[in-house]
């Protein structure tokens, strides 16, 4: 089993078995792993002529005019597939653009190497995914009998149901299921502002739509919907259906508006001009060492254009801007919630107004 990345670094830190980012109980996983000197870290595509599998976890990113772009599969494929050998099975882990399955074959194919590409949607959360990758059904996008057969040996080692589908009925149902809830959530994010518009604590509304009530018990609380996914696939969908898909345009707007909403809000009620503003929680979500796409940073834009000072904190993520989390609590005037990380529900009030819109603290949704 073998690694290539061209983050040698990680790699690095791999080997010295360090996990690169926060993943419950891989660190213990990694350790045994290396014990076995099974796994080989590479840096070089050489690796690929001595497997028959390879499993690609690139998507399809978003290019400067907010389109998919295809020219990272395109480099990857030039890339690889002169060490690849012909037969190989190709295994597309990560959210890509419908079609993206058939053109890398196609590609593959128009530089020698017949390979059987099939599209296997990782499906776990974020820091959870040795748990989930064990219980949660595995979609396999397949055109033929031998790539589902080869994609499904692998797979069945995990002892997971196995659904088949065409290619690109899996490449629909993974942006499908990442923007139903980046969906669920803007509409989490619009309630809330329809009840802080009408000056009523949201955080008993939302008591009220969910205590014992089942048709509501997955209403989501409101708070930042980000990270390098959920946006991403819904602009991506909106792309595959161009002008016929206002609501996920909505909900682009709603959820990336809050931080807006936010600072507007405090200006009305309290000029930031002058004011400490501290930042708790710069990772996309909660728990997570992982800032990418973070509405926490477009937060704090937003607040020195309005002339606050800015200060930020998280346990997790490495940033050489951030300060200690007491110093934050000492010098700022207010504090947001910017990531729901579990440290904060013991947060207790002091010096500072406390701004949790996620609910975090136990102390309402304060605005």
């Amino acid at each position: 089993m073998g690694i290539y990345d061209l983050d040698t670094p990680k790699l690095d830190r791999i080997r010295n078995g360090e996990m690169p980012f926060i993943e419950r109980g891989a660190d213990q996983v990694l350790a045994r792993v290396l014990q076995t000197d099974r796994l080989e870290l590479c840096a070089s595509s050489d690796i690929l002529s001595r497997t028959d599998t390879v499993v690609l976890v690139i998507g399809t990113p978003i290019d400067e005019f907010m389109n998919p772009s295809m020219r990272v599969f395109q480099r990857a494929v030039d890339e690889l597939s002169p060490h690849m050998r012909t037969g190989s099975l190709m295994i597309l882990r990560s959210t890509v653009y419908p079609g993206t399955t058939r053109y890398v074959e196609d590609r593959l194919a128009s530089r020698g190497i017949e390979a059987v590409v099939a599209f296997c949607p990782e499906r776990v959360a974020e820091g959870a995914a040795l748990e989930e990758i064990r219980s949660l059904p595995q979609l396999i996008g397949a055109e033929s009998e031998l790539a589902f057969a080869r994609a499904s040996s692998l797979f069945q080692r995990l002892d997971v149901e196995i659904v088949r589908t065409s290619p690109m009925e899996a490449e629909l149902a993974k942006l499908l299921t990442n923007t139903w809830r980046y969906m669920k959530f803007a509409i989490a994010n619009q309630f809330f502002q329809i009840a802080e518009s009408a000056g009523i604590d949201y955080n008993n509304v939302l008591h009220a739509i969910r205590h014992n009530y089942p048709r509501a018990a997955d209403v989501p609380s409101p708070g930042f919907a980000a990270g390098p996914c959920l946006l991403k696939d819904t602009m991506q969908l909106a792309a595959f259906c161009p002008d016929h898909f206002p609501m996920g345009h909505a909900a682009m707007l709603i959820n990336e508006g809050l931080p807006g909403y936010l600072v507007e809000q405090l200006d009305r009620s309290r000029a930031l001009r002058g004011n400490t503003v501290g930042i708790l929680g710069m990772a996309f979500k909660g728990d997570s060492d992982d800032p990418r796409t973070s509405l926490s940073y477009k937060l704090k834009k937003l607040l020195g254009f309005k002339g606050a000072t800015v200060l930020t904190s998280d346990p997790y993520v490495e940033d050489p801007d951030l300060v200690p989390h007491d110093e934050v609590l000492q010098r700022a005037d207010i504090v947001i919630i910017g990531a729901p990380h579990r440290m904060y529900r013991h947060l207790t009030p002091g010096g500072y107004r406390l701004v949790d819109i996620w609910g975090v603290t136990g102390q309402g949704i304060v605005i």
